[in-house]
């Protein structure tokens, strides 16, 4: 969600000014940015990595998985269309090439006083819907209580801490705090994607269906649809902020067609016969081997893999502590031992990943080695309820040679397990618990068959231990609706993770979220310690403060380990056919697709070349 889920408090040229009714000094702004200063000034004329000449024009065709039943995306309720957030302006976006900055969209300017109680937005004069109203205070007041009542659960924990909402002068929205503890709140709450009063007053905004393409203010409109096949967008010609500074160089296909398909395999052959254009590869087998084809060899395809300075995140195994089975640390520890990395990455990922040790890899984010003396005065007054671990042992994952023969690792798992009360029944041929006799058996819940090769060498050393693992692949529907619901007792699944964490951390790590249907904190993860760690993280008055806080608290979660952890790639591998132009400048975060474009001359070269059925 645009920080990882919904995802600044200087500025530069500060502008101190005194608030009518208080004598606290106010910001007030074009932007806004976490920690430090603003890289973009107030007259700035584009991002550094767009092309402001970049010419309009051309479809672009991409892929989804599975299907959609809705175009409301901000409920539980129903399977979302892909691309929507392509309709809806947000009060303010931000930069890909600072660590968090916002800059204003909707929002005109943006205030904060110094002590960040309470933020206010001033509405752009000329912001418009896609029927021609204006972008009113209303509507952003409607927005807000609407999503914070009725709206998906997650809205509740970015907005939770908002007092009152209120309109003070005709176009400005004041959002007043609960405390001032909630440094990244003025943010998030630029963030909101605002919706049109006037057009939900007479629309059910807490049904998913019908499927009638909303109203919405953004860039795009959705021009057609067949359900659970696709989705088309078209350009919105006379978009309001199309001249704005922000939006320069962006948004430049005429179309954007989003095809479904039934899974990832068929999407690849789809994509290498020519049905969709531009290809995120996430299978480090296609990516080494579906690529060798003609095309490629001729230039009409491209396969390129693009550096960044992105903090990577984690993905692994998650266990659900919510089951009896993995509530002991021990067995989940245990557990661990029985995935052979090494061996995978040379078999099966031909040598392309690095193994994953932090919750917020590839980033000075990352904690290292043992706590110091900062991150040690913020866990010390936790000791005696976190793991002893955490302050007398560098943590590490389990290694082997790479051989396939682990069975150093898999006696360790043996001590870990019998310390925990399992024990090995030799007619059974499984471990079963000591008290109770149950077999140590599980399931792990997949959505795409591509996964199971992963899966299956971890299956079976797990059986070498006696553990019985089930695997379960089951369709996009059926997957989130279990997903949603906690109903799995291991999955496969990531955390996306920003170079500047806040907020999203209570919705992957609080109790509160461990029962909220919807939550990210799949793991069902209940400590107060954690959320103390989360709270003082979202807390932290600099960046210094913040990297401390973020090195603890990752620091901590790893020594519950709630995961096996997996790997990353450090590059955004894609591949596309030869028809776009790009920025000769990349964000430092990652690719920033909205700023390519169709070059006609390459895309006729290439419509040529299939319409002689590939043979110039």
């Amino acid at each position: 969600m645009h920080k990882i889920l919904l995802l600044t408090i200087a500025g530069c040229l500060m502008a101190f000014t005194v608030a009518p009714l208080s004598a606290e000094p106010v910001y007030r702004g074009h932007g806004l940015a976490m920690h430090g200063t603003l890289k973009y000034t107030p007259n700035y004329q584009h991002f550094d990595y767009v092309n402001p000449n970049a010419p309009k024009g051309g479809t672009v065709r991409l892929s989804a998985i599975g299907g959609y039943d809705t175009f409301n995306t901000f409920i539980v309720k129903g399977r979302k269309a892909v691309g929507l957030n392509r309709i809806y302006d947000t009060l303010m976006e931000s930069s890909n090439d600072e660590p968090f900055s916002m800059y204003g969209l909707l929002a005109e300017t943006v205030e904060v006083p110094k002590d960040r109680s309470s933020v206010t937005f001033k509405l752009r004069e000329n912001a418009r819907w896609h029927d021609g109203k204006p972008v009113t205070a209303e509507d952003l007041i409607w927005t807000f209580n609407f999503l914070l009542e009725k709206g998906h659960p997650y809205y509740r924990f970015y907005y939770g801490s908002v007092d009152t909402v209120s309109k003070v002068g005709s176009r400005s929205v004041k959002f007043t705090f609960k405390s001032k503890e909630n440094r990244e709140l003025p943010l998030i709450l630029g963030q909101l994607q605002v919706l049109p009063k006037h057009y939900w007053e007479t629309h059910d905004p807490t049904k998913s269906t019908p499927l009638v393409p909303p109203l919405g203010s953004g860039p795009y409109r959705v021009a057609s649809f067949e359900a659970n096949r696709s989705v088309t967008f078209e350009r919105v010609k006379d978009y309001w902020a199309r001249d704005l500074p922000i939006k320069r160089g962006r948004n430049n296909f005429d179309k954007i067609i989003y095809e479904y398909f039934r899974d990832g395999t068929v999407a690849l052959e789809a994509f290498k016969a020519g049905r969709f254009d531009y290809r995120h590869e996430n299978s480090s087998k296609a990516w080494a081997t579906a690529y060798d084809i003609p095309e490629v060899k001729k230039g009409f395809l491209i396969k390129n893999a693009f550096g960044h300075e992105r903090t990577q995140g984690m993905q692994g195994f998650v266990f659900n502590l919510r089951r009896d089975i993995f509530k002991d640390a021990k067995v989940r520890e245990a557990l661990g031992y029985a995935f052979d990395f090494e061996w995978s990455n040379e078999t099966l990922f031909y040598g392309q990943y690095r193994r994953t040790r932090s919750y917020f890899a590839n980033s000075e984010l990352a904690s290292e080695g043992l706590p110091t003396k900062e991150e040690l005065a913020i866990l010390e007054p936790y000791r005696k309820d976190l793991p002893k671990e955490v302050f007398s042992k560098t943590f590490d994952v389990p290694r082997t040679d790479g051989s396939g023969k682990s069975r150093s690792n898999l006696r360790k798992a043996r001590k870990l397990l019998a310390e925990a009360g399992w024990k090995f029944d030799r007619k059974k041929r499984q471990l079963v618990d000591t008290k109770s006799g149950r077999a140590l058996a599980f399931e792990v819940l997949l959505v795409s068959p591509l996964f199971e090769r992963v899966v299956l060498p971890f299956k079976k050393n797990l059986e070498r231990l006696g553990v019985l693992l089930h695997v379960r692949t089951v369709d996009s529907a059926q997957y989130q609706k279990r997903i949603q619901s906690f109903d799995f007792d291991m999955v496969v699944t990531s955390w996306g993770q920003s170079s500047s964490p806040g907020n999203e951390q209570r919705l992957y790590w609080s109790s509160l979220a461990a029962d909220r249907e919807g939550s990210r904190n799949l793991a069902g993860l209940k400590n107060k310690v954690i959320d103390a760690l989360v709270e003082k993280l979202i807390a932290a008055p600099s960046r210094k403060s913040l990297v401390n806080h973020t090195r603890a608290l990752d620091r901590v979660l790893l020594w519950h380990h709630l995961v096996i952890p997996h790997w990353h790639a450090g590059t955004d591998r894609t591949v596309y056919w030869n028809k776009f132009g790009m920025p000769t400048t990349l964000p430092k975060n990652g690719i920033s697709f909205s700023s390519w474009w169709v070059d006609q001359k390459k895309a006729a070269k290439l419509a040529e070349r299939r319409a002689n059925g590939g043979r110039k």
